[in-house]
């Protein structure tokens, strides 16, 4: 029987591993669509991550965007984690969970007056600035309330992750970050340090997400390396140098990822420097320890090909349509062998709603469960409620017990929330 909305404090017992059996077990309980957490291999992923950057004197800061749970936030400070934010809302998430205001770094282009207050009324440990009129807002706004901060410079290296272009973000043609070419980026530092009520933290950078190759990496920190270097021999402190986060996941399998190498490139670039390290890795920490458990609502067979309808749909997993992202699918009913193409896709009215096309499928039915794979980073965060649908819920499966985390929304919820001046 599936839970209403109000049962907030769910926690049963799962046996085994968290797969077939177990997640049918948990849709039906739940109901779906129902986002599935693996809190063990969350940890596990950044414990790897810690031991492949431990050779160097390092803080880990988890992006907060890839997954907001606050719930895994709490899990992951358990394990050291601080959190890389990029607005107030998240901040309020990463304190919600726990977070010591001083291991918060806040990023992002576009910081309003009132979460910059936020921010240095808590006492984050850095903020990230973009632009001069960044700074010069952050500046007036830390005098006029009498306020300190700590300030790092995120800038712009020009350099092509070679990733999706709508999470590229390491180029002059990008609005993140500010360029070295013009001289701009010396001038912003030098007026953090003459600021009385600015600390300047020392360099960001952040070239864009889903990397699946070092040597983006590797040309981006010898570009910040060097600028550093530079400042550091015009007489500026530079303690720290914020590397940003990034590396990237393999969608089509399900395989944990491997940080040995990254470890190793990054320790090969600063082991002999002074520099205090900062990273932000967030979908290679949970992109793959997140299933999203669908049920099949019909099977339509088309003039040209199969129609698989299930009851997720673009507003529960965006990514396929907004970045024509590639997620593994897998049905959770052993049907026999596969009976070829099909296209599946959601109840909301665009064509465009849709989960895989041209996908090799084995035979569905409707009632059955399909399970799509590592939705872990970018998935529930990503949520909306078009077609005046609720969104997903979610829950963590955590040391053999599995935790509800986010109660799914009915409709009467979300209406409540419209104010109507005509009645």
């Amino acid at each position: 029987m599936a839970l209403s909305h109000t049962d907030t404090s769910e926690s049963i017992p799962v046996d085994g591993t968290l797969d077939g059996e177990a997640l049918i077990n948990l849709a039906e309980r739940y109901s779906t669509p129902l986002y599935v957490y693996d809190g063990d291999q969350i940890l596990k992923n950044f414990r790897a991550f810690q031991k492949a950057v431990s050779n160097l004197d390092s803080n880990v800061h988890f992006a907060v965007k890839a997954n907001s749970s606050i719930a895994i936030l709490s899990l992951l400070h358990t394990a050291g984690a601080g959190a890389d934010i990029v607005s107030g809302g998240e901040l309020q998430r990463a304190l919600t969970a726990h977070i010591n205001p001083k291991d918060i770094i806040f990023s992002g282009v576009g910081k309003t007056d009132d979460e910059l207050l936020l921010a240095m009324h808590h006492g984050v440990g850095q903020i990230n600035i973009e632009s001069g009129a960044e700074l010069d807002r952050i500046a007036a706004l830390a005098a006029s309330n009498n306020l300190k901060c700590s300030i790092a410079l995120r800038v712009n290296v020009d350099v092509d992750p070679g990733s999706h272009e709508k999470i590229s973000t390491g180029q002059n043609s990008t609005k993140f970050g500010i360029a070295l070419t013009d001289g701009q980026a010396e001038s912003y530092y030098e007026q953090i340090t003459a600021h009385p009520n600015l600390t300047p933290s020392g360099l960001a950078v952040h070239i864009g997400s889903q990397l699946r190759n070092l040597a983006p990496f590797e040309t981006a920190y010898n570009e910040l390396l060097g600028f550093a270097g530079h400042l550091r021999g015009n007489g500026f402190d530079v303690p720290c140098l914020d590397l940003g986060g990034g590396f990237g996941i393999d969608y089509e399998e399900i395989t944990h990822p491997d940080f040995t190498e990254y470890g190793k490139m990054v320790e090969r670039i600063f082991k002999n420097t002074e520099y205090k390290l900062g990273f932000e890795p967030g979908r290679s920490i949970v992109g793959n320890c997140g299933n999203l458990i669908t049920k099949v609502i019909y099977v339509k067979q088309g003039i040209d090909k199969r129609f698989i309808i299930i009851d997720a749909a673009m507003n529960d997993l965006i990514r396929p349509t907004l970045y024509e992202a590639f997620h593994r699918i897998d049905s959770l009913a052993e049907r026999g062998e596969d009976t070829g193409k099909a296209d599946i896709v959601g109840p909301i009215c665009e064509t465009g709603d849709y989960l895989a096309r041209n996908r090799q499928m084995p035979m569905v039915e409707a009632g059955d469960y399909l399970a799509v794979r590592s939705v872990g980073a970018y998935g529930a965060v990503m949520m909306s409620n078009y077609n005046t649908r609720p969104e997903a819920s979610e829950v963590l499966s955590y040391h053999g017990m599995v935790h509800l985390i986010r109660p799914r929304r009915t409709v009467e919820d979300l209406i409540k929330m419209e104010i109507n001046p005509f009645l």
